[in-house]
């Protein structure tokens, strides 16, 4: 019901925002946009269509970028290729015109960047994309809004999405690299223990973790203490909604996106209210860029996907409760994963001085688990000043911590 009730909600700002969107309009005309009022009535409008949350993935927007080095540098148009398309999951690669065409002896390393489903869209890596696409052949996880995927469709839970990965790992063939974010390092770890148990061909040649959540008992964060403060049953009975008949995945039962990013917002709630208040006065006062990088962010930030509610529940129960994997107890399709299996895959784990989401320690435990890589193939790296986007995303990312990742996977390809 809860869904319906949003549903319903949203429907009526809906047509509220049509309003505000024309006055702002009108307050641009020639003779009214000189006056003072008339442009404090126009940054309220915009402020509050901006405060709008949306189910619809944005653009990659990633049209260009560079291949080559030095001199030899130069400009090539990119275009998102489906190459494996499943149910609830699109491995997209950015094809980089004319890279096909290097010398053999050139090739770029296959790198398949599993994004989060964690109720944002996949382009939220944006940045980690456009940072190593010069050198790198990128393909990512694209995962489907969960309310339009067809109940037909079946489940999907850490198994599904965790047999995702080696299927599209698959795909990349033998030699491929893995890189994962947040929330996926612990199916990451898992594929990757399955694979080299079993002897798979495509078994990553190196596993990246960024900011994952590998073992929650190290230094608990609020979303640590927030998932173990009530038990199982609640989160059964209390987040999860029934998608409405209008769209294609009517009658699913998911964690809505919605309830992810109120409670995303709640833990810095006075941080985005200064947010938006920052941006009405950019809007009154003209400041067009810096108001416009702000609307860029929300508009990312609002656009949410739902999660199908067998994954959410299997997250709360076997990671952020159980700390299933850190505790030898994990199991994918019935079998045991034994991260110790992992031999001849390199390992990096990076972490953020300042994660309050993922804390230091959480994911640099992968380490102890993976007691059969060599030590020579193993790596750390704590990236001092950032937060949690800041592992993957910004300055920093770009110069201090990509660097590090780059070095790993060419020196394991």
């Amino acid at each position: 019901m809860k869904y319906q009730v949003w549903q319903a909600q949203a429907d009526l700002m809906a047509h509220l925002r049509l309003y505000t969107e024309a006055t702002a309009q009108a307050m641009h005309q020639p003779w009214l946009a000189e006056l003072p009022a008339a442009r404090r009535i126009a940054a309220a409008c915009a402020v509050f269509a901006s405060a709008q949350v949306t189910h619809s993935r944005p653009a990659f927007g990633i049209e260009r970028t560079m291949l080559g080095s030095g001199s030899a540098a130069r400009e090539v148009l990119v275009h998102e290729e489906a190459i494996h398309v499943l149910p609830f999951c699109t491995l997209l690669r950015f094809a980089k015109e004319g890279a096909d065409g290097q010398p053999e002896s050139e090739p770029q390393p296959r790198v398949l960047l599993v994004a989060p489903m964690s109720g944002h869209f996949a382009t939220l890596l944006r940045d980690t994309v456009r940072t190593m696409l010069p050198e790198h052949d990128v393909y990512i996880t694209d995962w489907h809004n969960g309310r339009d995927v067809p109940l037909s469709a079946g489940a999907f839970g850490l198994d599904q999405y965790t047999r995702y990965l080696i299927e599209f790992l698959g795909v990349l063939g033998e030699g491929a690299h893995m890189l994962a974010v947040c929330q996926p390092c612990v199916p990451a770890l898992a594929a990757t223990a399955i694979m080299a148990e079993d002897g798979h061909p495509a078994t990553p040649r190196s596993l990246t973790l960024m900011a994952g959540p590998v073992d929650v008992r190290i230094s608990p964060t609020e979303v640590n203490r927030l998932a173990t403060s009530k038990p199982y049953s609640w989160f059964e009975r209390n987040m999860i909604g029934t998608v409405p008949q209008r769209h294609r995945g009517a009658g699913r039962e998911v964690y809505p996106g919605f309830m992810q990013l109120t409670a995303f917002m709640s833990m810095n709630l006075e941080r985005h209210m200064e947010a938006f208040r920052g941006l009405y006065r950019d809007l009154a006062n003209g400041e067009l860029e810096r108001a416009a990088a702000t609307r860029a962010f929300y508009a990312e930030y609002f656009a949410v996907l739902d999660l199908p509610a067998e994954f959410y529940l299997e997250t709360i129960r076997d990671i952020f409760q159980h700390a299933a994997l850190a505790c030898g107890e994990l199991r994918f399709e019935g079998r045991l994963v034994r991260p110790e299996a992992i031999r001849r895959t390199a390992l990096l784990t990076v972490e953020g001085e300042r994660d309050d989401i993922c804390a230091l320690g959480q994911t640099m435990a992968a380490h102890d688990l993976c007691s059969g890589i060599p030590a020579f193939l193993k790596s750390h790296h704590m990236q001092a000043g950032v937060g949690h986007y800041g592992v993957f995303s910004g300055r920093r990312w770009t110069q201090q911590t990509y660097p590090i990742v780059r070095e790993m996977i060419y020196g394991t390809d």
